[in-house]
């Protein structure tokens, strides 16, 4: 498709910093929102920030997409080829204590993107969707598989915007593709997932809390290989696809833990809490379809993001020690 410049919401984000550092090193013209909440430790935000300002070719606005109006404004001023929504809130757990900021978010934002883009002539639209829609199914998950039964108001509200984008993709012909992520981990993530965390609490010799007893599995996805993955949606021509991207290859959680102990050279010690209700015992993408329409599939290994994950916590523990969990 031909496209030259991208508004990318949630850019100070995990996922958002790095799709946004992708595009710019690919030549896009990149345009970055993020309304920089709080709702994990806006230290993580604000370093990543600095690292999308040293880019020639990012801008970045301080935006919430919940709020039409300045988002209208936004596409009335700006020239936007393509939008890739990765602005969300995350998190299974904490949906559970505020459900309607994530109706707001990720429903009535991802509705406000594309009514301005269907009025301002947007070329394409990426939404990021999640994993946690296939609870119960059989995997591998497949994007075929009917996701009706949302275990979490976080899935509930991600499948909520996939219906929207479905919607406009039927009535205004909108090219989207719908990305659903599987738990993504790498440098500078998000604190309240597990990753973080463990990798955190091993190296300060801190006990490790597990919901569980370890042996659930997760097909763990390296943030770069998910910004590669997000960038050939954005440039393929779909119609309307759901596209998995993970790693195919999913781990038991006290291996990922092996890993941390290994990278760190430490032991953690373990204390067992019981299994959420709301999480996933497993999850496993069948990532057949990235392949054959975006040639895509994941290069790091889990041992290898493992590595370069830990050795970014250690370059910047000094300041990582007072990151709120």
């Amino acid at each position: 498709m031909d496209i030259k410049s991208v508004l990318v919401t949630g850019c100070c984000g995990f996922i958002g910093c790095r799709t946004s550092q992708e595009l710019a090193n690919r030549g896009y013209r990149v345009l970055g929102v993020d309304n920089m909440n709080d709702y994990y430790d806006p230290r993580l935000k604000q370093y990543r920030l600095k690292e999308l300002e040293r880019l020639g070719n990012f801008t970045f606005h301080r935006l919430d997409i919940e709020e039409k109006e300045p988002i209208d404004e936004l596409f009335k001023k700006e020239k936007f080829d393509a939008v890739i929504n990765l602005a969300a809130r995350a998190g299974v757990r904490y949906s559970l204590a505020d459900p309607y900021v994530y109706m707001r978010t990720n429903a009535m934002g991802t509705l406000n993107l594309l009514e301005a883009g269907r009025r301002n002539g947007l070329k394409k639209f990426v939404l990021a969707s999640t994993s946690s829609l296939y609870a119960g199914g059989q995997m591998p998950f497949v994007e075929e598989l009917p996701v009706n039964t949302p275990i979490s108001p976080y899935a509930a509200t991600k499948k909520a915007a996939e219906a929207i984008c479905y919607s406009y993709h039927y009535l205004y012909g909108t090219d989207i593709s719908v990305l659903r992520y599987f738990t993504v981990y790498g440098p500078a993530g998000r604190p309240d997932m597990s990753i973080f965390r463990f990798i955190k609490w091993t190296d300060e010799g801190v006990p490790l809390e597990i919901f569980g007893d370890g042996s659930q599995s997760r097909d763990f996805t390296y943030v770069d290989d998910i910004a590669r993955g997000t960038v050939a949606a954005m440039e393929a021509k779909t119609g309307y696809e759901v596209i998995n991207l993970g790693g195919n290859s999913p781990f038991k959680l006290s291996y990922m833990i092996e890993l941390i102990e290994r990278c760190l050279g430490k032991k953690s010690e373990k204390r067992l809490k019981p299994f959420h209700k709301a999480d996933m015992q497993a999850t496993w993408a069948n990532i057949e379809k990235a392949k054959r329409l975006l040639g895509w599939q994941p290069r790091v290994t889990l041992e290898e993001g493992m590595e370069k994950t830990v050795r970014w916590h250690m370059e910047n523990r000094d300041w990582l020690k007072d990151v709120r969990l």
